[in-house]
C-alpha cells in the first residue's frame, strides 16, 4: 500500500516584503554605507512598522530609521495630506479594484465562452484592477504613515501614463525595482562592461522579479515578456529617455506622438498581465489567442469602463503631483472640499457594506 504525503508550509504575510527591508538593511551596513543602530527597539520598529508591513511600499532603513529615532510633531496640514490619501486610497481599492474584481473573475474563469471584445476588456479591467489595489494599498499606507509623521517613498508615479517600458519601469512598483537594481543589477555588473553582459544582467533581474510574486512559470514568463520588451530600447540607449519629464508637463493635452507612446506601451502591459493573471501557461495562451482571433463585441462588461475611465481621468488631474499632496485644492472653498470628501466617504462606505467578496489586497500573497 502507498501512500503520499505532502508539506504545506503556511508563510507569514508580507514576508517578502519585510525580508527585503531587512536584507537592504545588511548590505547597507555590511558595505559601510549605513551605520547599524544600536537602538533595538527602533530597529525592530523599522522591520514592523505596520502601514507597510504586508504589502510595501519596501522602505530603506536610511529613510525610515531616522524618522524612527528622531523626535516628531503632529503636522495639522501632513495629517490632512495623510487622511486625504486614505481617503484616496480606499476609492482606488473599494470603488474601482474591487467592483472590476467581480468581472475579471468571472471572465478569465469562463474566458472560451466569451468573444476576443470581452477578453481585452478583461485584459485591461485587470490591468486596472492590480494597479488599483497595490497602489491604494501603497497611498493608505503612505497616508497612515504620514498621521504619525513618518515620510514613505512613493510605490507608483501614475505608471499607465508612460511612454516606453522603462519609464513605466521607472513608475510602478518603485520600491522592488529601485531594491533590484541596488541590489541585485549594479552587483551584478549593472551596465559596465560588455553589452552583452549588461543584457544578461538585465533578463536576470526581470527573470528573479517574476519569480519574486510566486514560484509559477506564468510569473517568470511575465518578467521574461518585460525584458524581451525593455532590452531593445536598453541597445539603443533611449530606456532612460523619461527620467524626470512628466507627460504633457506644460499642458493639459497630450501631443498625438505622446498618445501613440502611451497607448502602444499600455497595450503591452496588458498583453503581458494576461500571464500574470492565468493559473498557467497554458490558459494564458489560450486566452490570448481567443482575444485575437475569435473577434465579436457584445455588450456585456462594457460597463466596467465606467470605472476605467474614472481612474484614468483622475490620474491624469494628479499627474503634476507625484507626492499627491492634493495641491490642486489649493483656492478652493473649504466647505466644498469637505462635502465632497464627506460624499466620497459615504459612497465608499456603502460599497464596503455590500461588497459580499472578501477584498483581499492582490499583493498580499506575495
Amino acid at each position: 500500500m502507498q501512500s503520499s504525503w505532502s508539506l504545506n508550509i503556511i508563510l507569514p504575510v508580507g514576508i517578502s516584503f519585510y525580508t527585503f527591508q531587512t536584507m537592504s538593511y545588511t548590505i547597507d551596513v555590511y558595505r559601510k554605507n549605513l551605520r547599524p543602530t544600536t537602538d533595538f527597539i527602533s530597529f525592530a520598529a523599522f522591520v514592523s512598522f505596520f502601514p507597510q508591513l504586508v504589502a510595501g511600499p519596501i522602505e530603506r532603513a536610511s529613510n525610515l530609521l531616522p524618522q524612527i529615532l528622531g523626535k516628531r510633531k503632529f503636522d495639522y496640514q501632513q495629517g490632512m495630506q495623510g487622511l486625504r490619501l486614505i481617503l484616496w486610497g480606499l476609492v482606488k481599492k473599494v470603488v474601482i479594484a474591487d467592483v472590476l474584481a467581480l468581472k475579471v473573475d468571472d471572465i478569465f474563469e469562463n474566458y472560451t465562452d466569451f468573444g476576443g471584445g470581452v477578453l481585452w476588456l478583461g485584459a485591461i479591467y485587470f490591468a486596472i484592477q492590480i494597479y488599483c489595489d497595490f497602489s491604494g494599498y501603497s497611498d493608505m499606507a503612505i497616508g497612515i504613515s504620514k498621521l504619525f509623521g513618518i515620510e514613505l517613498k512613493s510605490n507608483f508615479k501614475f505608471p499607465y501614463f508612460s511612454r516606453n517600458i522603462g519609464e513605466f519601469w521607472r513608475r510602478w512598483h518603485i520600491s522592488l525595482s529601485t531594491w533590484f537594481r541596488d541590489y541585485l543589477y549594479i552587483p551584478l555588473g549593472g551596465s559596465k562592461g560588455p553589452k552583452l553582459k549588461s543584457i544578461r544582467n538585465v533578463f536576470i533581474v526581470f527573470l528573479v522579479s517574476g519569480l519574486w510574486h510566486g514560484a509559477n512559470w506564468t510569473f517568470i514568463v511575465w518578467g521574461g515578456i518585460h525584458a524581451l520588451l525593455f532590452v531593445p530600447s536598453y541597445v539603443v540607449g533611449n530606456n532612460r529617455k523619461y527620467t524626470c519629464a512628466i507627460v504633457a508637463e506644460r499642458s493639459w493635452f497630450p501631443t498625438l506622438k505622446e498618445v501613440v507612446q502611451m497607448a502602444s506601451t499600455f497595450f503591452i502591459v496588458v498583453l503581458a498581465w494576461v500571464f500574470f493573471r492565468s493559473e498557467n501557461i497554458g490558459l494564458a495562451i489560450d486566452y490570448l489567442t481567443l482575444m485575437f482571433t475569435k473577434i465579436n463585441f457584445p455588450p456585456i462588461y462594457k460597463n466596467g469602463l465606467y470605472s476605467v475611465g474614472s481612474l484614468l481621468f483622475l490620474d491624469w488631474i494628479f499627474r503634476k503631483d507625484e507626492r499627491l499632496t492634493f495641491s490642486f485644492l489649493n483656492g478652493i472653498n473649504k466647505r466644498i472640499i469637505y462635502i465632497t470628501e464627506a460624499v466620497i466617504i459615504a459612497v465608499v462606505a456603502y460599497l464596503i457594506s455590500i461588497n459580499t467578496s472578501s477584498g483581499q489586497f492582490i499583493y498580499f500573497q506575495f
